[in-house]
């Protein structure tokens, strides 16, 4: 049996599971299984690890794209070396443990999709990028190389270089950045009555709100934006990529 499963803490809200479960089965990939196993306290890492032999591959969520980094034997070059966070974990024939990045894949061609499907072209914009974890690091290497102009919002902007507070989005920020995405937890299910602090009633019909999250497939910052005019986009499609990038590294 080939196991493989998500960390992070917690998991209440992942899709993961049932995502590649439904895969599982819908394409008859027999002796494989899709594990929940959470992991309050990413120092336990090699402990998991050591107590489930059978795993095969890892996603890595939330808070653990960074700190897992440590743990790892190596880091794909192009994607989790750049990028600085890891939410996909590889085991190595000879045992060790090799981390990548697909969030910016999923990210990534969601993004060119979505703005395609709207006819607008990438680099003509200017985002706001809310949050600066690890899934923010997938994302700002993603904007990059789509020359989309960005700046980061963040509650604590002294521990990131060229960020905003939130307070600094005043009518002129909001109006010169119609790309607002929110790489944070805020809004996740089961606090689905949280959203970025941002000054929505200065949102309008310009306006484009991409969520990470993707449970609820609304969530609050999303809703607020589409009272506005704006148009909405969650991180469902970002996840079912990224995961099916995952399955190819795990696989290859």
């Amino acid at each position: 049996m080939r196991i493989f499963g998500l960390i992070g803490y917690p998991l209440t809200h992942s899709f993961s599971k049932k995502y590649f479960t439904e895969k599982f089965e819908k394409e008859g990939i027999e002796n494989s299984r899709y594990e929940l196993l959470e992991l309050p306290d990413y120092h336990h890492f090699p402990e998991l690890i050591k107590a489930n032999p059978d795993l095969s591959g890892l996603n890595v969520t939330i808070p653990h794209k960074q700190n897992i980094i440590p743990f790892l034997d190596e880091l794909d070059v192009a994607s989790a070396e750049r990028i600085g966070a890891v939410n996909t974990i590889k085991f190595l024939p000879d045992g060790k443990l090799k981390g990548y990045n697909t969030d910016y894949y999923g990210f990534r061609i969601s993004l060119e999709q979505w703005l395609g499907s709207l006819k607008i072209v990438p680099s003509q914009l200017k985002s706001l990028v809310l949050g600066n974890g690890g899934a923010a690091k997938a994302v700002l290497a993603a904007l990059n190389d789509l020359q989309i102009e960005y700046t980061i919002v963040s509650r604590q902007p002294e521990h990131q270089s060229a960020a905003i507070s939130y307070h600094d989005l005043t009518a002129d920020v909001i109006a010169q950045h119609l790309l607002i995405i929110n790489t944070s937890p805020v809004g996740t299910y089961p606090k689905t009555e949280e959203c970025p602090a941002i000054p929505y009633e200065l949102l309008g019909a310009n306006h484009l709100l991409y969520d990470l999250v993707y449970n609820p497939a609304e969530t609050l910052f999303l809703k607020k934006g589409k009272e506005q005019g704006a148009q909405i986009h969650n991180g469902l499609p970002m996840l079912q990529l990224q995961a099916e990038k995952a399955w190819e590294i795990w696989n290859s």
